[in-house]
């Protein structure tokens, strides 16, 4: 493989869920990989070789988006990771996927709560962006991921849906200041999902599956790879003139 025109990914988030599919498929599609874990270290390693078996290079590094002031030193390992494993002084492909949820109704909600959404959620791929900036390829893309829940409401997740909001907002701003150095900013909104997220309640509990599926036309709902294909084709050359735009991926949800 070619270390000169091998794209490389940076996904936060990586080891399991949505992160995973997107990494798999971007490796699948000839991209290199940087992705990050919180704690489980057999998840990333399960994704080393996973993209390695495809025939791709990746780095597993641990971060937790919810401290901002472990940003600095993440960014050194990038540093790092880039000149020893990919040979480079940039990447091409920032992801802020790395999330948590929190269910509340809003008259229930604490502070904490709220705020360990906004950190996570909104000031973390702000502040991660900035940081990792002199990293990202001129021409580079930043996708950031929000949610379907910021265009329909299902009750227990207002916090958790303003600070997706944000992060488009965010996202519109990111393009317009960063298109100096050609670099786009988009946002995939993904409806539910079978995933862990969230205990794992869209994946394990069947009613809640079956009522959700009564709300999208296509009769089921979401599964990782769809989300990871929908990213994988967003940050390829075919979409390079998008731009500022918020794509949602939830099969029509209750439209």
């Amino acid at each position: 493989m070619s270390s000169v025109t091998s794209k490389v990914a940076l996904i936060s988030g990586a080891s399991r869920g949505l992160g995973r599919s997107m990494a798999l498929h971007l490796a699948a599609r000839g991209v290199d990989i940087i992705g990050t874990y919180q704690s489980n270290r057999d998840a990333a390693d399960a994704l080393v070789s996973d993209v390695a078996a495809l025939g791709r290079r990746v780095v597993m590094l641990p971060l937790d988006v919810s401290r901002i002031d472990g940003f600095a030193s993440f960014a050194r390992a990038v540093h790092d990771a880039l000149h020893a494993t990919f040979e480079r002084t940039s990447f091409d492909y920032l992801v802020n996927n790395a999330g948590a949820g929190a269910y509340a109704l809003a008259a229930e909600t604490t502070e904490e709560q709220f705020d360990a959404m906004i950190a996570v959620h909104l000031k973390a791929p702000f502040f991660l962006t900035q940081r990792l900036l002199p990293y990202i390829a001129d021409g580079g893309r930043i996708l950031n991921v929000s949610t379907g829940l910021t265009r329909f409401t299902t009750p227990g997740y207002a916090a958790y849906a303003a600070a997706k909001g944000g992060v488009e907002v965010l996202t519109r701003y990111f393009a317009r200041e960063m298109g100096e150095r050609r670099i786009t900013a988009n946002t995939i909104a993904p409806g539910a999902i079978e995933t862990d997220f969230g205990g794992g309640v869209v994946r394990d509990n069947a009613d809640v599956n079956t009522y959700i599926a009564h709300t999208i036309p296509l009769g089921r709902v979401g599964l990782p790879d769809d989300v990871g294909a929908a990213v994988a084709s967003i940050l390829s050359d075919d979409m390079r003139w998008m731009n500022g735009v918020r794509v949602e991926v939830s099969g029509g949800q209750n439209l």
